[in-house]
């Protein structure tokens, strides 16, 4: 599969940098609110990138020797990261049928399902505010390293209405409590409060320490298997679904072991740790 042909998009930008995917919202002007065109070019981009997910097609080069990709970065241009619904798009809400709202509604969920979802390791950089749908954005990524000048709200509560589809993701980042308290308060959370509650991972003071972070990340997750960090989502979600009795669960994981063990991934890990080697999927130091 090649990697050409990207989507064709206004307001948000893709780069390709190795197997780094850089995707970056792209309406300063505007906060880099969420409009329905914005939405769905997102949904595109991710939707390309995770086609072309070195785990999903479980290389790490196509068929002309160029990368699959391994990490998405997920940035906002300007002052802010994104400052939620475009304000037309609420008008637009407050005048719709209650079936043009649910296809509105089901446009974000395959939005933040598409991140949280996502085959690569996904970082979030961000600056300035992530209100309602950007907060949903952040929520949905696996590493999020932000400015100190961050804030982060559910603020749909302000104007009377919840938090409902981006819940799932927010409530999975931080948890029952904390995720109702905020969706009630609806306020603003600063840097320290992120930090502490499990919105961000990790705090820099400039931009060139948010590439130097972002860097340091990516250098660390090319160690790890491709396949492993998208099949990591796997077993998480097997475990987020989890019904059934503890035996039969100790058993699914039984069953998960054996077939990662079994796999191509596997059985390279397996034979480069023995050979005391590095896997093929490890950058060599002249990369």
């Amino acid at each position: 599969m090649k990697m050409d042909n990207p989507p064709t998009t206004s307001m948000v930008s893709l780069t390709i940098d190795g197997s780094q995917a850089n995707i970056t919202l792209t309406r300063p002007d505007k906060f880099n609110a969420m409009n329905v065109e914005l939405i769905q070019e997102l949904i595109a981009l991710l939707q390309w990138t995770a086609e072309r997910s070195a785990g999903a097609m479980d290389a790490l080069h196509d068929e002309n020797n160029q990368p699959y990709l391994r990490t998405v970065v997920l940035r906002g241009e300007g002052k802010h990261f994104c400052a939620g619904a475009d304000i037309n798009m609420m008008r637009d809400a407050g005048a719709n049928t209650p079936e043009e709202n649910r296809a509105d509604s089901e446009r974000l969920d395959r939005l933040f399902n598409g991140l949280w979802s996502h085959p690569c390791f996904t970082i979030a950089a961000v600056q300035g505010v992530a209100l309602g749908g950007g907060a949903g954005l952040i929520s949905c990524c696996d590493y999020v390293v932000a400015t100190p000048n961050i804030r982060i709200a559910l603020s749909e509560g302000k104007l009377g209405i919840l938090p409902a589809v981006i819940g799932p993701y927010v409530y999975r980042r931080l948890g029952s409590a904390t995720f109702r308290r905020l969706a009630m308060q609806a306020g603003r959370v600063g840097a320290e409060e992120a930090l502490r509650i499990g919105f961000i991972e990790e705090l820099v003071d400039t931009k060139e320490g948010m590439e130097t972070a972002i860097e340091a990340i990516v250098n660390e997750v090319m160690t790890t298997g491709p396949s492993a960090v998208t099949l990591a989502k796997e077993l998480t979600l097997g475990f987020d679904r989890w019904t059934q009795s503890d035996e039969a669960l100790r058993n699914w994981t039984l069953d998960f072991t054996s077939r990662m063990r079994g796999s191509k991934e596997g059985q390279e890990g397996l034979s480069s740790f023995l050979e005391k080697r590095p896997p093929e999927w490890k950058p060599s130091k002249e990369e």
